[in-house]
């Protein structure tokens, strides 16, 4: 696919969540929604950060955000039922998600996985999503061309030792992703993964701390995907895995 260059109105009048929004890819996903119109939803666990960028949008010139501090590793189905609810109260339909809030949980030999963090990862690169999905399903289904993009990784492709429970959870979220686009195949709700690849973030930094991170590229050198997708332009797209650093 080659890079998709969006309108400037690309998503105008759109209403979009982001989990994980207060850094990262996270954070320029939700910069560059609101710089093309949408009204972004802001999920994460620290407040401050969340905070900063909801001033970086008003700053903008952006539509206001909203904040919604909530930690994936805690949060129960209530959480997310009410978070619909509020969605519903104050925006009546919700267009889009990005699910990008992800743990890389502790890289290891097979044997040396803790049960601890085996279920901590599941938990907040899989449970919570599949939770919070079903929880919004009934809001996505308002809107006229919804877009679900889960984060996938090239090692939820093809497993690679060491990266035991954050490699499975990505597998898991590959098959959670075709199994929606399937269900919802012909609606109005789409489904997609983006592998963003090596990027300078602070995921990548922990797994690789060794690696120059002047040497990746950056999530705003990404965002050509996460436009695409979440943009009516990919309407028809649903059930594929995506490289936002196609080889």
């Amino acid at each position: 696919m080659h890079q998709y260059t969006a309108p400037t109105a690309a998503l105008q009048h759109k209403v979009i969540l982001i989990t994980g929004a207060g850094d990262g890819i996270g954070k320029e996903a939700a910069l560059t929604y609101a710089r093309y119109g949408a009204t972004v939803i802001l999920l994460g666990k620290t407040t401050n950060k969340l905070a900063a960028v909801y001033d970086e949008i008003m700053a903008a010139g952006g539509a206001e955000p909203a904040i919604v501090p909530l930690d994936l590793k805690g949060a129960t189905a209530k959480h997310y039922h009410d978070l619909a609810a509020t969605i519903q109260t104050e925006f009546g339909r919700l267009d889009g998600i990005l699910y990008n809030a992800g743990k890389l949980g502790v890289l290891s030999p097979f044997t040396h996985i803790d049960l601890d963090t085996w279920q901590e990862v599941m938990q907040v690169n899989v449970t919570s999503a599949m939770l919070l999905t079903q929880a919004l399903i009934p809001l996505l289904s308002k809107a006229d061309n919804a877009s679900i993009i889960f984060t996938s990784s090239g090692v939820g492709r093809k497993g690679r030792a060491l990266w035991g429970p954050y490699a499975v959870s990505k597998f898991a979220t590959e098959g959670l992703m075709q199994i929606i686009a399937d269900e919802y195949d012909n609606s109005g709700i789409r489904v997609n993964c983006i592998n963003p690849g090596a990027t300078r973030t602070n995921m990548r930094a922990r797994a690789y701390p060794g690696e120059d991170p002047q040497t990746l590229k950056s999530p705003a050198q990404l965002m050509w995907l996460y436009l695409y997708l979440m943009s009516d332009d990919s309407k028809g797209v649903t059930g594929q895995s995506l490289d936002a650093q196609p080889k």
